[in-house]
């Protein structure tokens, strides 16, 4: 053991092996000669040399296990230089790959620096493209971007708050947006997020696409403004419109000539000034309007009533204006010539005068030639007063003239455009009273007048309105009858149960629309089933907002998504449960509860289905007397004309006093009295019937009803029936505006029957 002390102390293990290798050598040989010197320690040599045989031995099997290890080393290098080699491969790969990327790309790490980008990424950006190199923050590149003078700016942004919204919207996981470069240059930027956290960057080029929009949209207000251009060049009145600068932005030839001003005069951007310089010398205004009201008018800071006036021109023309400003301020002017119609009211009138005088020279002669003088001077005054109106056509007028010119029309082209006129109009219209009847019920301004409703007859109406439209589409529109009154305001429930069915109409494609009642305990449950696309959970509550339309392929012109908006307010306004339920892909159903009427309203035939413009020359309404009584001039003039295409003989009066007037002069009573809902001095239509009824008798009778007052309901576009006061006397009739030509003349028919009938 003591020995073996000294080998310990020389061999070290931490000496490498081949020093251990060396030194073991050393000591063999140190003992190979003590044992040749001496024989006295011959038993500790041959001891040494045991132990020295023993130590070459470990020394040879620790040699073995270190060359395996420098093996397995050997391996592991050669295994990780073949790693290394391909990841450097499969780098330049990723590279090659992302600079074949037709767009820019940039990939950003978990930490928000930027960890590689192809040669297109920024290329947009001149000044820093040098800058976007590996290790750049994303808040850097932002910043970079933000104040690049390639990056054009809106009005009034900074780069300040340019890169503050980008840094808002980089914390969603997916963003798309377009970036506009200067020279009129766009780039749509998409960022969406990597699975370890990263960012991933594209730019693309969309210059092409943005210029082929603009174009489109270009081409597309081109075609509005010819088909505009068009309406007004087939107007026999003359049209000026101004914008909120009194500059004049349209008109048509009609004007210059009622106005006798020369061609360059009206161009685009005149002002209304100048022009008004130009023709104020040459005509003579009558009543209490002058050439200051008219200038104070236009230059009216606040909202301008509607004006109407007449002038003389020096031409001998007479000529009747009406001014109407539109939403944006700027402001409409119409002119028409009625210098004829006078001329023939006041010959009608002194041919009149004649004839009366020669029946009061003749009364003694021949009780028979008499009567025979009476009839014809009662035709006669009916005829004066079907000819002393002014054919003054305001624009709310607009669709019950192109509707009679339709009915005129002989060539299809002409058909055509008046068509195109008539379906601008209505949208317009239907767009208008939308918003109206928003407005109306959002200011808890709308007024609610309960009453008894059959709404089998409502329903069936609205079924055969929309069956057309059904039709045009292959859709089956399935009404399941009822016959049961029920306690709401007539006005609102039809505006609602239209919206409802004429929604699934639009929206459904193919299948079939389903109208039906259930019975809700005291209530009815109006239910209008359709197979449309469906409407998912998300999008529920939404569509009952205004502006929000469904994905149908409805156009623009059928509306602006307020339809369900109106249903739900009108719903509130009258405590009618609104339930919807809906499966994508299968359909939906809308349902309203409205409460059952105790009483039963008696039966009323429905109108008969018919054109929207009956013809003019009808046989069947000829010599019928119809006392009109209307305070707006425009509408009273629409009114009256579309009747006397029918043969019918109108009677004109604006309030009670002019009405009594008419009936005292003629001596006879009116067929049937059509009134507006306001009159003069704040008179009232309804009463103005029940006079006329309590000194004639029971008269069939018709309320034109509008939505410019309280009283007024929505817009319902077709006749509903108001109650009279006296139990005996027959409903009044309630006329919507905009008029439907069909409801007036299907009025009037029945009206004619009941009198051919006593």
């Amino acid at each position: 053991m003591s020995g073996s002390a000294p080998s310990d102390g020389l061999i070290d293990p931490r000496d490498p092996l081949e020093r251990q290798n060396e030194k073991l050598r050393k000591i063999t040989d140190a003992l190979m000669r003590r044992v040749e010197q001496g024989s006295d320690g011959l038993g500790a040599a041959f001891a040494q040399f045991q132990r020295a045989a023993l130590l070459e031995e470990e020394v040879t099997a620790r040699t073995r296990e270190l060359g395996r290890a420098l093996d397995l080393l050997n391996a592991s290098n050669a295994r990780l230089a073949e790693a290394n080699r391909e990841t450097e491969a499969a780098r330049r790969n990723l590279t090659n790959a992302i600079e074949t990327v037709q767009e820019g790309f940039a990939l950003f790490s978990a930490e928000e620096e930027l960890v590689l980008s192809n040669s297109r990424f920024g290329l947009h950006m001149p000044d820093i493209r040098d800058k976007m190199q590996p290790g750049l923050r994303f808040s850097d590149y932002v910043e970079l971007v933000s104040r690049s003078q390639f990056l054009a700016l809106s009005e009034g942004e900074t780069p300040e708050k340019w890169a503050a919204r980008r840094m808002e919207r980089h914390q969603d996981r997916h963003v798309i947006f377009n970036a506009r470069m200067v020279w009129n240059r766009w780039v749509q930027v998409s960022e969406h997020r990597t699975p370890d956290g990263g960012t991933v960057i594209l730019q693309t080029d969309v210059t092409d696409i943005m210029r082929l929009e603009r174009r489109e949209r270009d081409r597309m207000l081109d075609t509005q403004a010819k088909l505009i251009r068009a309406t007004l060049d087939h107007l026999d009145q003359g049209v000026c419109i101004f914008d909120d600068q009194a500059r004049l932005v349209g008109w048509n030839q009609r004007a210059g000539e009622l106005l006798s001003l020369p061609v360059g005069k009206l161009r685009m951007g005149a002002s209304f000034a100048a022009l008004f310089e130009r023709f104020r010398d040459e005509v003579r205004f009558s009543g209490d309007t002058t050439a200051e009201t008219i200038a104070d008018w236009v230059r009216m800071a606040a909202s301008r009533p509607a004006l109407s006036f007449e002038m003389h021109h020096h031409n001998g023309r007479l000529l009747t204006a009406s001014a109407q400003e539109m939403p944006d301020r700027g402001f409409v002017m119409s002119f028409s010539d009625v210098s004829a119609e006078r001329a023939a009211v006041q010959a009608v009138y002194e041919a009149n005068e004649r004839l009366e005088q020669r029946v009061i020279e003749r009364t003694l002669e021949l009780e028979d030639a008499l009567s025979e003088a009476e009839r014809a001077n009662a035709s006669k005054s009916r005829f004066v007063a079907a000819a002393s109106h002014d054919l003054l056509q305001p624009l709310s007028a607009a669709k019950l003239y192109v509707g009679s010119a339709l009915a005129e029309a002989g060539d299809a082209k002409t058909q055509s455009v008046l068509s195109r006129a008539g379906n601008a109009l209505n949208a317009v219209e239907h767009i208008l009273g939308a918003l109206l009847d928003i407005s109306k019920l959002d200011s808890g301004q709308a007024g609610v007048h309960l009453g008894q409703v059959h709404l089998g007859r409502m329903l069936a109406q609205l079924c055969d309105e929309l069956a057309p439209q059904a039709e045009a589409k292959g859709l089956h529109l399935r009404l399941v009858g009822c016959d049961v009154t029920v306690q709401s305001d007539a006005t609102y429930l039809r505006r609602i149960l239209q919206n409802l069915i004429g929604n699934a109409v639009r929206y459904t494609q193919r299948g079939k629309v389903l109208v039906g009642v259930r019975r809700q305990g005291a209530n009815l449950r109006v239910e209008v089933h359709d197979t449309g696309p469906g409407i998912p959970a998300d999008q529920q509550e939404l569509i009952f907002k205004e502006f929000h339309r469904g994905s149908g392929t409805s156009s623009a012109a059928e509306g602006l998504g307020l339809g369900l908006a109106i249903v739900d307010r009108a719903c509130a306004v009258l405590n009618h449960p609104l339930t919807l339920h809906s499966e994508p892909g299968r359909g939906t159903c809308f349902a309203v509860e409205v409460p059952v009427s105790a009483r039963r309203l008696p039966d009323v035939p429905a109108p008969a289905k018919g054109t929207e413009h009956p013809a003019t020359a009808d046989t069947q309404l000829e010599d019928m007397v119809v006392l009109l009584v209307e305070k707006d001039q425009a509408l009273r003039d629409a009114l009256s004309t579309t009747m006397e295409q029918w043969g019918v003989i109108v009677w004109l009066a604006t309030d009670l006093d002019s009405a009594q007037q008419q009936q005292a002069e003629f001596g006879i009573a009116p067929d049937a009295v059509i009134a507006g809902q306001t009159l003069r001095d704040g008179q009232n239509g309804a009463e103005l019937i029940q006079h006329i009824r309590q000194a004639h008798g029971a008269l069939p009778a018709c309320l034109v009803s509008g939505r410019g007052t309280d009283a007024d309901g929505p817009d319902a576009g077709g006749p509903d029936q108001a109650q009279s006061s006296t139990e005996t006397a027959p409903p009044i009739t309630v006329l919507h505006k905009p008029l439907s030509i069909t409801a007036l003349h299907h009025f009037l028919l029945e009206t004619y029957q009941q009198v051919q009938r006593r």
